[in-house]
């Protein structure tokens, strides 16, 4: 094994208290007083769905601050945010680009740097990537997944098209997930699977995982043991 490609969304972040943290700080000084964490659920309801037509073939490639754009665009209505103007509705998808990092982070992800190259293979498009790493100090080698590949996960081009760009074989590298149909269809483009507990990532939270995987951990710093970094 030489690279470790990570899943980010619920893996790596908080999605769902960054997003509610971050739209409060936004919308209530202009008057708003929503139920916060349920917009950031109602927000990501919407991420499936709005992928599919693009996976499916329906729709063209677009990075995903347009796919969030566009999801946020539906579930408007439902919290009364029609009258949103575009600089807040811009800076509203950027909230995603401000996500902590699990408490476990930090330490895992540093120590597995020293021994593997480290790349998110995310639906997450580069500036979106990029804007997590700066907001908590992570150090990528490269930053590939769905904008490299022009798809999004979990098409298997999106896995491939990461290990071509790091020149190794797909068996030369893992994948870092806390979501098993992630991992599934990982080992099925040819990559290593390794599984990190996430019971509070919500709304598909993971004790264990649910498919067969080369290493199951309870969280970074765990997964850095088991790995030898």
């Amino acid at each position: 094994m030489k690279a470790l490609f990570f899943d980010v969304f619920g893996t790596m972040v908080d999605w769902r208290g960054g997003v509610a943290r971050e739209s409060r700080a936004i919308l209530a000084p202009l008057g708003f007083s929503l139920d916060w964490i349920a917009f950031s659920e109602a927000w990501r309801a919407q991420y499936q769905p709005a992928m599919e037509e693009i996976r499916a073939g329906r729709s063209s490639y677009v990075r995903l601050d347009v796919v969030h754009r566009r999801m946020l665009d539906t579930i408007r209505p439902q919290f009364g945010l029609e009258a949103l103007d575009e600089r807040t509705l811009a800076e509203l998808v950027l909230a995603w680009h401000r996500l902590d990092a699990w408490p476990d982070v930090k330490g895992g992800f540093a120590r597995l740097r020293k021994r593997y190259l480290v790349a998110p293979v995310s639906n997450g498009n580069i500036a979106l990537m990029v804007g997590i790493a700066r907001h908590n100090d992570l150090r990528w080698d490269a930053i590939l997944g769905s904008e490299i590949a022009q798809d999004f996960k979990p098409k298997p081009r999106v896995y491939l098209a990461s290990a071509e760009a790091l020149g190794l074989a797909p068996s030369d590298c893992t994948l870092v997930a806390a979501h098993s149909s992630d991992l599934a269809a990982a080992a099925a483009a040819g990559l290593g699977t390794a599984h990190v507990a996430r019971p509070d990532e919500s709304p598909r939270g993971e004790n264990a995982p649910t498919v067969p995987v080369d290493v199951a951990a309870t969280d970074f710093e765990d997964l850095a043991d088991k790995l030898g970094a």
